[in-house]
């Protein structure tokens, strides 16, 4: 059986949460299911999160957006996969694991 083709990050913004971008190469590692991941729009929010931080927020077709945090930046992340939320929440916390 062919190994499948490897996932693809899309570079849309020029700017990203900090330490956002190797979290998610490592996430396109861990999981082949993983078809296209697109970080979207950065805001600022009130409260600090002193650790990165990435939480399914809400399934999309296809897919599922997450909210990645760390200190006052927070960003939209969407994931097209096949996987199931608790398998992608397994999978973002072994890569933020192996960042670490």
């Amino acid at each position: 059986m062919p190994k499948p083709t490897p996932g693809r990050l899309v570079w849309n913004h020029s700017t990203h949460v900090p330490g956002l971008i190797p979290v998610l190469e490592k996430l396109l590692e861990l999981a082949d299911e993983i078809q296209t991941i697109t970080p979207g729009r950065l805001s600022t929010v009130r409260s600090n999160a002193p650790k990165l931080r990435l939480k399914i927020s809400v399934p999309v077709r296809g897919g599922y957006k997450l909210i990645a945090r760390k200190g006052k930046s927070a960003q939209e992340v969407f994931i097209i996969t096949d996987l199931t939320q608790a398998s992608l929440n397994e999978a973002i916390a072994q890569a933020i694991a192996a960042r670490s």
